[in-house]
């Protein structure tokens, strides 16, 4: 019997000890596979001029593992779906936020934690109220009811939000339907302060407590593609390194809940954008280095989890055979929606009649075609094709992706860039592979098995103590 009570005491004091992480960041990238990681690894070891990888921040951390993403209906998720697992542990059908069966609200570990006391962040490069950060706050039965979702906003009360802006924020698409007003008034009128850009975040930072922090200039719903960025733009880390600031501002706080999501690893995955997609993942990585600054001041209150919502474009890593040129990606200086802006001007300053010489000077200046990367005849063969096809007062059927519409000049020096670093693509549209999961901090052992979609923010939110249904 004696020892029975030394046994219920140690086990009793055991639990009174366990460690709960004060401050939890949830990174998200949305459309980042296994592959992704993989290629951006080695195509940053072969800037080095070495052939292996270079690890990223986050495929150090210590613990890593593989992710299963289908939704309830499908075998290939949407962002919604998959974005609702993730945030809320519940499957569901491709296209829901928040909801099962249509109707039935379920929460988020956002809401679990804001619900126990924690300051609460979601962010991301796209549009705040896109899928993927919608689901940790938004219960709609479709994605696309976009204005409806940034009113879910304001009633989650959460501190701090960020991305490029809204979609549709004066409801457009459905404005006969519930408008009232823009969702900007109704934020403010829900008591958030709007900031944009980080100069105005820092300006109104200290006398607020509710924000929302969109890119300075108003460039569409998104942030620029991290290959296009400038410094005068926003950056995920930017937005990383606000958030932090904004949640830690109150020091009687509990600590802190905060999503950040890579938005466009995504459409530059739809597009089949190698270098895009490069440049993405790194973006991504550059952000989770603020948040590993963090965990490095605070290493036994901090839990880092990183992860993906499904994979984008099937993407493999070599064509045939047995070598990489991923390296040539390094002549790419822009995506290929920005590189159709510069066809367009050019056509708009020559009135569409744009010689075949001029193409090939702006192929040469961000392609790096002709100079750097040597073409065969055959590629030389198929751009001209493309430019007798396309120009000199010619009708232009645009190549669509989900989320872009480009010139199929632009496209064919993509497919050529690509097909020349060993880069593949399945499709344009999602798949069903694997997407990997990395964590660092406390309880980060947890996760160190391959898991469904659905056991994260359940098992994070046990480590957290967050009491949840």
């Amino acid at each position: 019997m004696k020892k029975l009570s030394i046994f219920l005491l140690g086990l009793l004091l055991l639990t009174s000890c366990k460690k709960e992480p004060k401050y939890v960041f949830y990174f998200i990238g949305d459309g980042m596979g296994a592959y992704e990681v993989l290629a951006t690894q080695m195509y940053n070891a072969e800037l080095k001029g070495n052939i292996g990888i270079e690890p990223l921040c986050f495929t150090q951390f210590p613990v890593a593992s593989l992710v299963t993403t289908y939704s309830a209906t499908n075998g290939v998720t949407d962002s919604a779906a998959a974005g609702t697992a993730l945030a809320t542990g519940h499957k569901t059908k491709n296209g829901a936020l928040g909801v099962v069966n249509d109707t039935t609200k379920v929460n988020s570990i956002a809401y679990w934690a804001k619900a126990n006391g924690y300051k609460v962040g979601i962010s991301t490069t796209v549009g705040i109220n896109h899928a993927t950060p919608g689901a940790f706050y938004a219960h709609q039965a479709s994605r696309n009811n976009y204005y409806q979702i940034a009113g879910d906003l304001v009633a989650s009360n959460y501190d701090f939000f960020a991305g490029g802006d809204f979609i549709d924020p004066e409801n457009k698409k459905s404005r006969a339907e519930n408008y009232t007003e823009s969702a900007y008034s109704i934020i403010e009128k829900g008591g958030y302060t709007i900031a944009r850009g980080y100069s105005d975040f820092e300006a109104k930072a200290a006398t607020t407590d509710k924000m929302v922090l969109f890119q300075a200039e108003k460039k569409g719903d998104s942030l620029p593609y991290a290959i296009d960025q400038t410094d005068e733009d926003l950056s995920l880390a930017d937005i990383t390194r606000a958030g932090i600031s904004f949640l830690t501002k109150d020091a009687s706080s509990k600590g802190f809940f905060f999503m950040i999501e890579g938005g466009k690893i995504d459409g530059a995955g739809h597009a089949n954008d190698a270098a895009t997609e490069m440049y993405e993942v790194i973006d991504f990585d550059n952000a989770i280095k603020v948040a590993y600054e963090f965990y490095q001041q605070h290493p036994d209150e901090t839990l880092i989890v990183v992860s993906a919502d499904h994979e984008t474009g099937g993407m493999i890593v070599g064509n045939g055979a047995y070598a990489l040129s991923l390296k040539t990606l390094a002549n790419q200086k822009c995506s290929a929606g920005a590189f159709t802006s510069k066809l367009k001007n050019l056509r708009i300053k020559n009135q569409n009649k744009v010689s075949w010489e001029e193409v090939q000077a702006l192929l040469k200046e961000y392609f790096g075609f002709g100079d750097a990367v040597k073409l065969t005849e055959a590629e030389e063969a198929a751009l001209k094709a493309v430019y007798d096809q396309t120009f000199q007062n010619k009708e232009v059927q645009m190549e669509e992706s989900l989320y872009e519409n480009n010139e199929p000049m632009a496209g064919e020096a993509k497919r050529i860039i690509d097909k020349k670093s060993s880069i593949g693509w399945t499709s344009g549209s999602h798949s069903a592979g694997y997407v990997p999961l990395f964590a660092i901090g406390v309880g980060a052992e947890a996760f160190n098995a391959q898991v469904d979609n659905t056991e994260i923010p359940v098992k994070m939110a046990e480590i957290a103590g967050y009491v949840h249904e």
